[in-house]
């Protein structure tokens, strides 16, 4: 899918002496830096949800349970 994104001079640049450098079109690198951007991201967000219970004074399979006794 095509889009169009703005892009500063001075990253153009960049990317320019990246692609000839790699011999890969600029797409090619670009696409590469979004998929690794997306990677870093997702992680992030799963580091970040981890330990969310660890200051709660109760159980988290305690509260789990209860909960599902209101179904």
């Amino acid at each position: 899918m095509r889009t169009l994104v703005d892009i500063p001079a001075e990253y153009l640049e960049r990317l320019n002496d990246i692609s000839e450098r790699q011999q890969q079109s600029r797409a090619a690198i670009i696409r590469e830096a979004i998929a690794e951007y997306l990677v870093n991201h997702a992680q992030a967000d799963a580091d970040a949800a981890f330990g969310l219970w660890k200051e709660r004074k109760v159980d988290g399979l305690v509260y789990q349970e209860k909960a599902r006794e209101e179904w």
